[in-house]
């Protein structure tokens, strides 16, 4: 849970007050690829937002679901073997984790 913790705090950092985020944010940044993060599904305790960062040859994008009661944003992923689903898990957490980090440090901000 503690990884989880750290993507609700990075990402925050990134967008503010994720309980209250609508629609389809952009982030521009001299020097960098545009970032989006869009609001795919709202329900009242939880939200799923698809953050993608436009680069010329391909598209990352992930699916991230915002715990909002709890304080936790879990990247979501493609259901698969459950004997490897939670290593599987933990190296989209531990991406997105990284992922966050880097954008901050290159300035990206949602507002």
């Amino acid at each position: 849970m503690g990884l989880y913790e750290s993507n609700h705090l990075r990402l925050q950092r990134l967008a503010g007050n994720l309980a209250r985020l609508n629609g389809t944010l952009v982030s521009h940044v001299a020097d960098d690829c545009q970032l989006t993060l869009a609001v795919v599904e709202r329900a009242p305790y939880t939200s799923q937002l698809q953050m993608t960062y436009l680069l010329p040859e391909r598209v990352p994008d992930l699916r991230l679901r915002v715990y909002h009661d709890a304080g936790l944003v879990e990247a979501l992923g493609p259901g698969g073997v459950p004997e490897r689903e939670l290593g599987q898990r933990w190296l989209q957490n531990m991406m997105l984790n990284k992922w966050l980090e880097y954008c901050a440090e290159r300035g990206h901000r949602f507002r």
